[in-house]
């Protein structure tokens, strides 16, 4: 099963795919995993990306291509993947066809996560992490016991930067911008699967083993 999840900020993307990977023993592969991986194997493409992380710039797509291409020769990824974070670009998404087709190898669905922008908010601006073990809240799905203290470690609970609402939208914004090229692209290819993320979590993984049995069928 060679899987693309996609979808915005708050879509529940690493939630469905924990799922995935205790059904199909596959691996959840988002980007940032794969540079963490190179760098600390201190590979020949990891030292590049690493010089290029230190230096603040975004990794050029020719190097992430090359990086998720030895990722996916991985031994567990003999029976598939969960890709997510990538592609992120129409270029990625050609470019991650070829290597597949070298491999032997078709991408089998692009699961698309749809989720409006004031659910994402709502999701997103109402997290809250405990600064001392990390430990992740939501104030309105997964209160703490006592507001603002963590329930296992009595840490004080924090709004990451990021997690605030002006920088939601605008990361939600950008996401949208950025991925309607990839919608059209997989629906042109009969590979695109869209699902409600606004739905309850149980709902969207029913949905989403609805279409997984369907590809498997095929």
């Amino acid at each position: 099963m060679n899987l693309v999840f996609l979808g915005p900020p708050g879509a529940g993307k690493g939630t469905y795919a924990k799922r995935l990977v205790e059904k199909y023993n596959i691996p959840h592969i988002s980007t940032g995993d794969i540079f963490r991986e190179a760098i600390a194997k201190g590979t020949e493409l990891g030292k590049k990306v690493q010089n290029i992380v230190n230096s603040g710039n975004l990794v050029p797509d020719e190097l992430t291509n090359a990086l998720v291409e030895e990722r996916l020769k991985q031994p567990d990824c003999a029976n598939g993947f969960i890709l997510d974070g990538y592609p992120r670009t129409l270029n990625q998404a050609q470019a991650l066809d070829s290597m597949l087709s070298a491999m032997g190898k078709t991408l089998d669905g692009a699961i698309y996560f749809e989720v409006d922008e004031e659910t994402v908010v709502q999701r997103i601006s109402t997290r809250r992490v405990c600064s001392k073990c990390g430990k992740v809240y939501n104030l309105i799905t997964l209160p703490p016991k006592q507001d603002g203290i963590c329930d296992d470690c009595g840490g004080q609970l924090i709004q990451r930067e990021d997690d605030k609402e002006e920088v939601v939208r605008s990361r939600y914004r950008v996401y949208i911008e950025k991925t309607s090229p990839l919608i059209e692209y997989y629906r042109n290819q009969n590979k695109l699967f869209t699902l409600d993320g606004r739905k309850s979590v149980e709902e969207v993984m029913k949905m989403l083993f609805n279409i997984l049995g369907g590809i498997e069928t095929k």
